[in-house]
């Protein structure tokens, strides 16, 4: 899965990555939550070494549920976050799986902060499904 690229909405951050990820997951923490406007925050690991980033990026740092600082970057023209770091995983990088260009290559392995995932998400009740916009 080498050669992996992906960038903001506007396209005016870009990156690269050379590298295989070292985890992937889902996390359903309410910070997550709010930052994606989601319900939970789709994420890859990689070494910060394999990234190369083209292109300025705004910093929102906030402190984790461990206390330990997490570094938010996305960009300041559209405000897609794109990639956070966390002061206690130095020499890592996480990316936000919506950036990617191919989201094929997401394969979660991990679910964390279970304890706040929304609900429904594990309901089962049908739900209607269309493949593009039902308005």
């Amino acid at each position: 899965m080498a050669d992996i690229g992906g960038g903001c909405l506007c396209g005016k951050v870009r990156y690269k990555i050379t590298a295989e990820p070292v985890a992937s997951g889902l996390c359903h923490c309410r910070d997550c939550q709010r930052y994606t406007g989601s319900s939970f925050e789709a994420w890859m690991v990689f070494s910060a070494d394999a990234i190369t980033l083209e292109g300025l990026l705004k910093t929102f740092d906030m402190a984790g549920t461990s206390g330990s600082t997490i570094h938010r970057r996305f960009c300041p023209n559209c405000s897609s976050g794109v990639i956070n770091e966390l002061e206690s995983v130095p020499g890592k990088v996480i990316v936000l799986v919506g950036t990617l260009d191919d989201p094929d290559a997401f394969k979660p392995a991990v679910e964390i902060y279970c304890h706040t995932a929304q609900p429904w998400l594990t309901d089962k009740v049908e739900r209607k499904k269309f493949a593009r916009s039902f308005a």
